[in-house]
């Protein structure tokens, strides 16, 4: 399987439903008390990318793309409209938005991540899939000029100093995301008649790792 670093059509995207999965394996002891285990460490998000479709042009779009990347043998970009930022939804992103990291002389390459917080819990997300020209990264609050300071490996999320960053150092970024997906199915059927009348076809979108 090949990754296509190609973004699904953000107008389509827009109006999907989708969000994160989670596994978790619960076992029901036979005092009433419950054990429970996750053995995924990071969550999964699922999307149908038929909702999004309003007119026949949007189904030919989409068939189009399917094609391209051979129904599920290829992953794409897929835009979230809900989660696509390392800030809030209706903030812009800023250098200061997440921290990557700390220097320590030595280390040049950092990955990009997102902070999930809520009471006491934390959740650091990877973010492989930065959006070209919307990355920016601060040292110690100061911020980096991309191609002289630091590169972006758009298809990692990997950011590469070109001198490594000092002991102790504050690394922060700010960015817009796309997600690593796949289709989830090897069918897609649409009537026209069907699709007039507020029918929608089901098209089925999984994120996959990398």
């Amino acid at each position: 399987m090949a990754f296509h670093e190609t973004r699904f059509p953000a107008n389509l995207s827009f109006g999907s439903v989708g969000g994160p999965e989670r596994r978790t394996e619960i076992v029901a002891l036979t005092n009433g008390f419950e054990e429970r285990n996750s053995p995924w460490a990071h969550s999964r998000r699922r999307y149908d990318a038929g909702l999004g479709l309003r007119s026949l042009d949007d189904v030919a779009a989409l068939i189009a793309f399917y094609e391209a990347r051979a129904g599920q043998l290829h992953g794409f970009r897929w835009k979230d409209w809900a989660d696509f930022k390392s800030c809030a939804p209706s903030a812009v992103p800023a250098l200061d938005d997440q921290a990557i990291g700390a220097g320590d002389g030595v280390t040049r390459s950092f990955a990009l991540r997102k902070l999930y917080r809520s009471g006491p819990a934390d959740y650091w997300r990877p973010v492989a899939k930065p959006v070209a020209g919307t990355v920016l990264v601060g040292i110690g609050g100061d911020a980096q000029v991309e191609g002289v300071h630091f590169a972006v490996d758009h298809a990692t999320g990997v950011i590469t100093f070109a001198d490594a960053p000092g002991p102790g150092a504050p690394l922060t970024a700010g960015f817009e995301f796309d997600v690593p997906v796949r289709f989830d199915t090897d069918r897609i059927a649409v009537s026209v008649a069907s699709f007039q009348a507020g029918d929608l076809p089901q098209v089925p979108v999984i994120e996959v790792r990398l």
